[in-house]
């Protein structure tokens, strides 16, 4: 079978250049399987693949032939086009960590019912959370009508409910509210929605003036503040955590040194404004400390056991799903002209919180 990839390649070293690049595909070995990528989400959560794409490893899963660009990773799915790998057949609809390309070839490790492990080299080190496709047909909680609330949601809300697992599980640091910058963002509204189904704390939400009717509207917070208003409305003496998700350094300055020794837990997350992103030294109250959702995952999969942190992120992501449909608009777009555009728009933070997009080349 001749098939021939398009990649769209961003520069590692200025986000802002992409290009859209074509290569033909070797002949399949034995043992490998040939993805077609059908649809996939593209969201904030994706720029921030890019922006610590070296720190953090997310150029390593899918590298690019020009060693200067790199491939962003997304969620969303794909079907089986040629299969030289023993259980998996042609046709067969997977879902997982792809690339920005048309095709992908994976080497199957370990395949079972439900799931396919890709076990190519370069991705061995890598965490395994991210190296794991469901076999859709075998998932429970799949549903071919919210395919694309699965690939804009799923992946962030795993991530939301790591993050609230290792609050609660912290007793929340002594803290009696936990606030949470760019609340509109959908890893902050899964946050909040996971807290506020605990009820243990106050939950607050910072965001931009033109975002606030819309964070209201999840109902997933007890309390939405513009930023310009948030440190007189919030009391300086109430321990808090902060969970940022912005990277905004001037926020993270100001939230420590308003509340000082009373902030008993500083938790960095994504980096929406990438560009304003500085390292933050000698700040009063709690160290900022980032978190990275492999490492807790894995801490989990020890307490719980096997498929103990896919039960119950489960269990946890219908009643999300349910109110998502509330607040989620999804759009579509088709070809790389779109992709191009939706990824600039993205990248610039010009998207609206209440959409989410779904692309395909």
């Amino acid at each position: 079978m001749t098939v021939t990839i398009t990649d769209f390649l961003v520069k590692k070293d200025d986000l802002h250049q992409t290009r859209f690049a074509e290569r033909a595909l070797p002949a399949l070995q034995d043992g490998e399987v040939l993805l077609r990528v059908d649809r996939f989400a593209f969201t904030a959560n994706n720029i921030t693949y890019a922006v610590m794409g070296e720190s953090m490893a997310y150029w390593q899963f899918f590298p690019a032939s020009d060693a200067g660009y790199g491939r962003i990773p997304v969620w969303g799915f794909a079907d089986v086009l040629e299969s030289r790998c023993a259980g998996i057949t042609v046709g067969e609809r997977l879902y997982g960590y792809l690339p920005m390309s048309t095709h992908l070839v994976i080497a199957p490790g370990r395949v079972s019912e439900g799931l396919i492990t890709d076990a190519v080299p370069h991705r061995a080190a890598l965490p395994s959370i991210y190296n794991t496709y469901n076999r859709v047909l075998k998932d429970p909680s799949y549903d071919p009508k919210h395919e694309a609330e699965q690939a804009l949601l799923r992946p962030l809300f795993t991530t939301s409910f790591l993050i609230e697992d290792f609050l609660s599980h912290n007793d929340h640091f002594g803290a009696t509210a936990v606030v949470l910058s760019s609340a509109s963002s959908k890893t902050a509204i899964g946050v909040a929605h996971q807290l506020k189904q605990r009820g243990q704390v106050q939950v607050i939400g910072l965001t931009s003036p033109g975002n606030a009717a819309f964070v209201e509207r999840t109902g997933c917070y007890d309390l939405v503040l513009p930023y310009a208003k948030a440190l007189q409305a919030m009391p300086a003496t109430q321990k808090t955590v902060f969970v940022d998700f912005s990277g905004n350094g001037q926020l993270l300055h100001d939230i420590h040194h308003h509340f000082d020794d009373a902030l008993v837990y500083s938790c960095l997350v994504g980096g929406t404004h990438w560009d304003q992103r500085a390292t933050q030294h000698a700040l009063p109250g709690a160290k900022p400390t980032f978190f990275f959702a492999p490492t807790q995952a894995k801490k989990r999969s020890a307490d719980w056991g096997p498929g103990g942190v896919e039960s119950r992120v489960g269990a946890a992501w219908r009643p999300f799903l349910s109110s998502a449909t509330y607040w989620l608009e999804v759009t579509e777009r088709f070809g790389t002209a779109q992709m191009a555009l939706i990824y600039d728009e993205t990248l610039s933070g010009k998207t609206v919180p209440d959409r989410g997009y779904m692309l395909a080349f």
